[in-house]
């Protein structure tokens, strides 16, 4: 046990690679939880950013897991989300982890949508900070090419590079330095495999040992 996150209460929140068992929800959340953080995870399937201020249905499934205890996972096809106003009062962390970035990225589309995903970056960002929290922001890790989901790359690395700029007051974890292009086998191009997940949960969980560490992330 790390005693560099014992203490912390930590929400995490995230995309499609929070809402399935194995999934983040199961690796990253055990990682966090093992090295001594509290840990409350949520996970709507298909989530933009702006999506956890403004309360919205989700299309293909939610799910939430709290301490130890395993994943409620709910596939409701219009589920109806969480507002993160309302998680921060029922969880009251002192650290939020936001991983989202492959559902605002535009796969598919030639242009990337720079000034959407930064509305949708800043409306969830403004609420962290106005509650005086500090956030750690996870990018999307390099996935598969030539999938239903149009997963470039090339995007990959545009869309970590704009997160990179763009997520402040929260610290950002770029994924794709984790491992290289296509090195992570996945299911359908954008979710990975179970040793996939299990790998990406440790690397994010070590970076925010090392970002502790450094005295970036405090009790």
């Amino acid at each position: 046990m790390s005693a560099l996150l014992a203490g912390l209460m930590i929400l995490m929140i995230g995309d499609s690679h929070m809402v399935s068992s194995g999934y983040l929800i199961t690796t990253l959340h055990n990682d966090l939880t093992e090295e001594g953080a509290t840990v409350d995870t949520y996970g709507m399937c298909g989530a933009n950013a702006g999506d956890w201020v403004y309360k919205t249905t989700v299309s293909c499934g939610e799910a939430e897991r709290h301490g130890k205890k395993p994943p409620v996972i709910n596939r409701q096809p219009r589920a109806i989300g969480w507002t993160f106003d309302s998680l921060v009062a029922a969880n009251h962390p002192n650290l939020v982890v936001v991983e989202m970035g492959d559902t605002m990225a535009g796969y598919g589309q030639h242009d990337f949508p720079r000034a959407w995903i930064y509305e949708q970056v800043r409306t969830l960002t403004q609420r962290i900070q106005a509650h005086h929290l500090q956030c750690v922001w996870v990018g999307p890790p390099w996935g598969s090419e030539g999938s239903s989901y149009h997963k470039t790359f090339a995007r990959v690395r545009e869309m970590s590079d704009f997160l990179a700029k763009s997520v402040s007051p929260c610290l950002f974890i770029d994924s794709t330095q984790f491992s290289s292009p296509g090195a992570w086998p996945t299911i359908d191009g954008q979710h990975l495999t179970a040793s996939g997940y299990r790998m990406w949960g440790k690397d994010i969980a070590d970076a925010i040992d090392r970002l502790a560490s450094q005295g970036a992330i405090k009790k």
